[in-house]
């Protein structure tokens, strides 16, 4: 995985590498507000991620001050509804991507992740906040809505009553609140949040790759699924990772340790 950036404009997203481990952190001051050239940056980093075997686990990370902000208002502003159709396509085809890392994912959340800053956190498989962090969709307070997973990840998180409550009223929810309506998963003292989230990521990325992977596919995918198609997947996607090398150290290890002592190789560095 290449790291490292040449000349020219200065990166707005950097990704720090701890071992596995890679924190993507947003670097767009003061607010980090997506607009095209930090939606195009996240996109270029995310595959660059997705293809390199040697990253186990991402945190997604806007510094010690807030997440994100949400998206670039001054831009939209200038857009028109066919240029602003084909930016909020990119934009959510890039916090796709983001979800559909074949890795574990957690957001470490501080400050304030409003709009699309909260739809790039949804985006992610666990949430780690700050105890004064302010979370919110306060879209409809513009007379717009969210349009890059929030209407979506938010409903299949919270369900769509407290969705709703969310969405329609656009106010914002501190991170008790946050985490009573499981909108975040863990609330911690506002230093702690980015060690948090890494501690946490380190321990997932010692697991096995490919169950990870799995395990996330069939948890993503299946609830957009009926029950039989999603055991299907299950069923398919068990099939595959039994043959895997972790699979046999992890049962070899099981038989000959008891549980919890295996450890995973996981692939070769490709990068």
């Amino acid at each position: 995985m290449s790291l490292p950036h040449g000349g020219g404009p200065v990166p707005r997203i950097r990704l720090d590498p701890d071992g596995p481990v890679v924190t993507v952190r947003l670097d767009h001051p003061p607010m980090n507000a997506f607009d095209t050239a930090q939606r195009s940056e996240l996109a270029a980093r995310v595959r660059e991620l997705a293809d390199s075997r040697a990253v186990r686990a991402v945190v997604l990370y806007g510094g010690e001050r807030l997440f994100a902000a949400g998206a670039d208002v001054g831009a939209l502003a200038t857009m028109g509804a066919e240029e602003v159709r084909g930016w909020n396509r990119a934009l959510q085809r890039t916090f796709d991507e983001v979800a559909r890392l074949p890795v574990p994912v957690v957001a470490a959340i501080t400050g304030y992740a409003l709009g699309g800053g909260l739809e790039l956190a949804l985006a992610a498989d666990y949430r780690v906040a700050a105890d004064d962090a302010v979370l919110g969709q306060p879209e409809v307070q513009l007379g717009i809505m969210p349009g890059s997973g929030g209407t979506q990840r938010l409903t299949r998180l919270i369900g769509p009553s407290r969705a709703k409550n969310l969405l329609m009223t656009g106010r914002r929810v501190g991170a008790d609140e946050a985490l009573r309506l499981g909108l975040v998963d863990e609330v911690v003292p506002t230093g702690e949040v980015h060690d948090t989230a890494l501690r946490y990521a380190r321990r997932l990325a010692e697991g096995p790759a490919a169950a990870l992977e799995a395990i996330k596919e069939a948890v993503d995918h299946g609830a957009d699924s009926g029950l039989s198609a999603g055991l299907a997947l299950e069923r398919s996607l068990f099939t595959g990772v039994f043959g895997t090398a972790d699979a046999a150290t992890g049962i070899r290890s099981f038989l000959e340790h008891g549980p919890g002592k295996a450890r995973f190789e996981g692939p070769a560095d490709d990068s």
